[in-house]
């Protein structure tokens, strides 16, 4: 499995001319989704294709963070805390779109076809048996994936798709940040364990997250704001990192810890948020099955993380409550 190394929340937007249908998925989806649903294909045309330069702002936005940091040396953690503080309507962008095959208007595959710079995945909804249709749709590259509308238990089957397909929604993000990582860190994050290991602990902890290579590990946020950081570290340089915390002032058994893989000391991220020595120590524990990795996570404190206002639940929250677009 492959693991990103961005993600965030975004927008669902489902289309489909059958209106109780649409009632329907507006009370089944999640309510932690931000859920747009749309009635006319020409009109969810009309706003999705407002979106692309959205896009491109915002990946050029993490773009310049990154050349920023080769440039000048400006800390990539405290760049991506200031970006998740002013830029919450990154949650508006769309990240997948459903729509129904059969309109009477236009049909899904027409409708996909209109969205040419739209850089979201897409879901293609059937109602009929015609295997002919969704592989039509594959070999044009309209869409990801399809589900047809008799499956069993359909809501829940949307709901996990949407989810794995949020996961791979940032591809573009995933490798502009790919370019902080050293060789040897982007083959550790290829160890399917590894991989498997860090999807766990992310979903669990956070709504949104980046991997960086220097320092190396995963700065995340959960929905309400409360920031921590993943530390990450090769076992070949636990040696040297217990060196530079003994300098920084740990005591000589926590020097062990480190040596050992028991502890880590977020040393760089002290650097990075502007923090005095001594460096935080907390448990570390192995992520994969190679024994290559190791893992500590840092609370990162209220003094150094962005508003609470602009984090995922308040902006949730400031969103119109659902509605069928019919017009």
């Amino acid at each position: 499995m492959s693991f990103p190394l961005y993600q965030s929340p975004g927008t669902i937007v489902f289309l489909d001319d059958d209106l109780g249908y649409l009632h329907m998925l507006a009370l089944a989806m999640p309510e932690n989704w931000h859920v747009r649903l749309f009635q006319r294909p020409q009109t969810c045309i009309n706003y999705l294709q407002q979106e692309p330069p959205l896009w491109e702002a915002d990946a050029w936005t993490q773009q310049e963070m990154i050349e920023q940091w080769r440039a000048g040396g400006t800390p990539l953690i405290s760049q991506i805390l200031r970006y998740w503080s002013q830029h919450s309507q990154r949650y508006a962008l769309t990240q997948v779109c459903m729509v129904d095959y059969s309109m009477p208007a236009m049909d899904g595959m027409q409708m996909l076809g209109e969205l040419v710079d739209w850089p979201g995945l897409r879901v293609l909804l059937t109602g009929q048996a015609d295997e002919r249709i969704p592989v039509k749709a594959f070999n044009r590259g309209l869409i990801e994936q399809f589900i047809a509308k008799e499956t069993p238990d359909l809501s829940r089957r949307l709901i996990e798709m949407v989810q794995r397909l949020q996961a791979t929604a940032s591809g573009r993000h995933s490798q502009i940040w790919r370019a902080t990582l050293t060789q040897s860190q982007n083959a550790l994050l290829r160890v399917p364990s590894i991989a498997r290991d860090l999807s766990e602990f992310v979903a669990t902890h956070w709504v949104e997250y980046v991997v960086i290579g220097k320092p190396f590990g995963i700065l995340g946020r959960d929905a309400n704001g409360r920031v921590g950081w993943l530390q990450l570290e090769p076992w070949s340089g636990l040696g040297e990192l217990a060196e530079l915390a003994g300098s920084a002032g740990v005591g000589s058994l926590a020097v062990v810890d480190i040596r050992q893989g028991k502890k880590l000391a977020d040393l760089e991220l002290g650097q990075a948020l502007g923090q005095t020595p001594p460096p935080d120590l907390s448990p570390a524990f192995p992520i994969g099955r190679e024994e290559s990795l190791v893992g500590a996570l840092f609370t990162v404190g209220i003094e150094h993380s962005p508003q609470p206002s602009s984090c995922y639940n308040r902006w949730l929250a400031s969103q119109p409550k659902r509605f069928v677009q019919t017009r």
